[in-house]
């Protein structure tokens, strides 16, 4: 296996939804691409731009934005700052007057509907998630790249090795769930602290900190802001948001100004089961409406289960007191390192491996990271990640209308509810009796990843896409 050292910056991202593979990662590959043209001399000398699109992308990109998000990443435009409610009129803008200023520096003639082009019959070898950057030159002369975006908003250029951001040599490499273990074995760390301590190859300590504490504040806005917007989800299917008159009638007449107070309202509620399970639900779908809604969250590590991870955490912070800054880095370092293995193992793409790439994944990870701050061991943990993806194995992705809607809003819930379970169980349970590791489990996910029939990855050709008519989905 080739070693990729993966940052928790890496897994969580902060940017835009409603896709990592679909919206981000295009996104990058065209910022990537002009800053390209930039180093080579090029930017000022472009005449004409043709985008490509292939695969999944191709067939599910309308949905997911993907031709959006290419226009503002070539326009120099960065997600994690972007106001999201100007990206209508930026994209409004560029139709309209068939020109696009790349890098905010060199304007073009660009017509989006005719210059990005879906290619619904063809696809790359190396990864479904592909795209090209054509460029004609003012001297007669082109140029061409092509990038794949393979899941997590990862972006790999046509001849890299890997999407790690940097190559760097970690004090304690990590590749599978047993180097993980052996590390934490041999200095008696916990998962949290070898991440932590890796983390340092990267930044100091303190500004490692201040950006996790900079991705929870995101989750945490994410949240707040889903649960008290209602309204219609875009994209034609017509799904109501549910989160906000579920976050109504569990308070009651209960008052609040703004995120801790809501907790606390919240928290007077009590912790009886169903309670509690009516809120990890909102929580979820608080994310996911966002991220439908081309909202700002963070990728957990992708996109469409970006709900599951913030959560469970909020669910640790709100009943189980686990609100403190040193909990939540806890909490985010372990998931960070558990969806790391997943990525090395097999993949966070659902258009190589189905949903399970994306709700298993983080499925495993909230689990394993609310074991380790429950007081799990080492090996507990782990436990818990393997029987979260165990029971999601073979989830496949047919979102209806290639739109990240249905089922993929209400499957955040489940693998939220799912994380809860497999800590519970691994908690109370003994590793020294389980029959399955977590390596097993994503050597196991990675299989069923390639047996896995293609219309049933990200392609809307399986499935409730094909079984459920447009317009006549949930509400």
């Amino acid at each position: 296996m080739p070693y990729e050292p993966i940052s928790i910056l890496d897994i969580f991202k902060i940017g835009i939804g409603p896709s990592s593979s679909h919206t981000l990662g295009p996104w990058r590959a065209a910022q990537r691409f002009t800053r390209s043209l930039r180093e080579e001399g090029l930017l000022f000398e472009v005449s004409s731009l043709e985008i490509l699109l292939y695969g999944s992308l191709a067939k599910t990109g309308k949905g997911h934005g993907t031709d959006i998000a290419i226009q503002l990443g070539l326009s120099g435009e960065d997600p994690v700052r972007f106001p999201t409610d100007q990206i209508d009129v930026r994209i409004r803008e560029i139709a309209e007057r068939k020109k696009i200023i790349l890098e905010g520096e060199q304007e073009i003639d660009f017509d989006p509907a005719k210059d990005i082009k879906f290619l619904l019959r063809e696809s790359l070898p190396f990864h479904p998630n592909a795209l090209s950057f054509l460029v004609n030159l003012k001297n007669g002369g082109a140029m061409a790249e092509t990038y794949y975006s393979v899941g997590g908003g990862f972006v790999i250029k046509d001849g890299e090795q890997n999407a790690a951001t940097s190559v760097v040599q970690l004090p304690f490499p990590i590749n599978t769930a047993s180097d993980l273990l052996h590390w934490c074995m041999k200095t008696g760390m916990g998962i949290s602290e070898v991440v932590m301590e890796n983390e340092g190859s990267w930044r100091n300590e303190t500004e490692t900190r201040a950006a996790v504490q900079d991705i929870w504040r995101v989750m945490r806005e994410c949240i707040f802001k889903g649960a008290h917007t209602e309204g219609i989800l875009p994209g034609g299917l017509n799904v109501k948001r549910r989160a906000c008159q579920l976050n109504k009638r569990l308070l009651g007449t209960r008052t609040y100004s703004d995120f801790d107070s809501w907790i606390m309202a919240i928290r007077t509620g009590g912790n009886q089961f169903q309670y509690t399970l009516d809120w990890v639900s909102c929580f979820a779908l608080a994310v996911n409406e966002e991220n439908a809604s081309f909202g700002r969250v963070v990728t957990a590590p992708t996109n469409g289960a970006a709900g599951v991870i913030p959560a469970v955490l909020l669910y640790y912070i709100t009943f189980c007191d686990g609100h403190s800054p040193e909990k939540i880095l806890q909490f985010l370092l372990t998931a960070s390192e558990i969806g790391s293995i997943f990525k090395k193992g097999a993949t966070l793409s659902a258009a190589m491996g189905g949903c399970q790439a994306e709700i298993g994944v983080s499925s495993a990870m909230a689990a394993a990271a609310l074991s380790e701050c429950m007081g799990a061991t080492q090996r507990q943990a782990l436990m818990a990640a393997e029987i979260a993806m165990e029971h999601h194995l073979g989830l496949t992705c047919d979102p209806i209308g290639g739109l990240v809607q249905v089922p993929c809003i209400e499957r955040n819930t489940m693998g939220a509810i799912k994380a809860i379970t497999a800590s519970q169980l691994a908690l109370q349970g003994s590793p020294d009796y389980a029959k399955v590791s977590l390596d097993a489990v994503v050597k196991t996910m990675w299989d069923t990843a390639i047996d896995m029939n293609q219309k049933y990855k990200e392609t809307s050709e399986g499935g409730l896409a094909v079984h459920i008519p447009l317009g006549l989905s949930e509400c």
